[in-house]
């Protein structure tokens, strides 16, 4: 096991990366309030986990309340949040009471936001069973739900008080699940680290091939990464805003296809080849730079070609995106790989060019 922290003074809390930690009881039960959690999954992990996550809490005495969910980004939405709090009151669920988040980003997500609104705030845990949850939304407090005009848009920070990334997890994740995942992970070497994309570079058929080693390895380079920046720039006055390389244009994708039929990471990948094209064409990378952006995409199995919604939609969808700020939409942009920045001050007509051009 591997363990990191968050470094945010009173609140600062652990992150425990490894394989096996679902059944250490160790790790979870000391940052409970109360010996009572309820344990927020959804239909397709908890056939999974949910018996093994209750057995290792029952054991250290503590009683559990199940709260399973239907899968899929589609339903992080109120109707979702609201069954949370049906079942929390329907239990009686107090101010000590932790909310246990096992699951990937959405349920992360979904439970985290219920954390931070139940009773004003009750504590919360996150024990994220996919790659991209492990890597990026399960650090950092980011919770919160979608609305139809826009991703994620609805929400609050509120810190977890361990994160337990047990990388066995992702021996049941789908193909297109992990390949998600590296999306996040090849953005932490785009934005601020670039011995980290030469690692990507030399190791993606390890990481694809779910070797154990180079996941470990990838997650806590990952987490390292984003903690450092959390700690720095909890709630993204600054620099913060550069983990959203390839969101602006990803959640527009999200938004634009409808929620579920891009996962995440994928428009994510796709929105970062914009980004890469946009840069080009304001002349701070070159050709090589975008190809050599768009090799690694490919190897990790994601898509390098975002969808020809039409200037105008994306346009919309972007308008609405957390960073726009008096009214203009900033972009995550490249001044080398290893080195992005934020900016609003990008050149209409190539901005256009990039949503006409660059798409499938």
């Amino acid at each position: 096991m591997q363990t990191l922290t968050v470094d945010l003074g009173s609140r600062s809390y652990p992150i425990h990366i490894g394989p096996g930690l679902i059944d250490r009881p160790e790790l979870l039960v000391p940052h409970l309030a109360q010996p009572r959690a309820a344990v927020v999954t959804n239909t397709t992990v908890a056939p999974l986990y949910l018996e093994r996550l209750t057995r290792t809490l029952g054991g250290a005495g503590v009683q559990v309340i199940p709260v399973v969910l239907p899968d899929g980004e589609a339903y992080k939405n109120w109707e979702t949040l609201n069954r949370i709090f049906d079942a929390l009151l329907t239990h009686r669920a107090e101010r000590k009471t932790t909310l246990i988040a096992l699951g990937g980003g959405v349920i992360g997500d979904l439970a985290g936001f219920a954390a931070a609104s139940y009773q004003r705030g009750v504590p919360f845990i996150q024990v994220p069973t996919t790659l991209l949850a492990q890597v990026d939304s399960s650090v950092g407090g980011k919770t919160g739900i979608n609305h139809p005009l826009g991703k994620n848009m609805i929400g609050a920070f509120y810190q977890p008080r361990v994160v337990l990334a047990d990388t066995a997890t992702l021996d049941t994740l789908p193909d297109r699940e992990l390949s998600a995942g590296l999306a996040e992970v090849i953005k932490y070497g785009l934005i601020r680290d670039l011995e980290f994309l030469e690692w990507l570079e030399a190791n993606m058929e390890r990481l694809v091939s779910r070797d154990t080693e180079a996941l470990i390895h990838a997650i806590h380079r990952s987490c390292r990464n984003k903690a450092e920046v959390v700690a720095a720039d909890e709630r993204e006055a600054g620099q913060r805003a550069l983990l959203n390389l390839g969101h602006t244009f990803g959640h527009a994708i999200e938004a634009g296809m409808g929620y579920g039929n891009w996962l995440h990471g994928e428009a994510v990948a796709a929105g970062t080849m914009l980004a890469a094209d946009l840069s080009r064409r304001m002349g701070l990378i070159g050709e090589a730079d975008v190809a050599r952006i768009e090799k690694l995409f490919r190897r990790a199995g994601l898509p390098v070609e975002a969808p020809d919604l039409g200037a105008e939609a994306y346009m919309n969808y972007m308008g609405v995106d957390k960073k726009v700020e008096a009214g203009r939409i900033r972009f995550v942009l490249f001044r080398a790989l290893g080195e992005a920045f934020v900016t609003a001050e990008v050149p209409p007509e190539l901005l256009r060019q990039t949503l006409t051009e660059a798409v499938a």
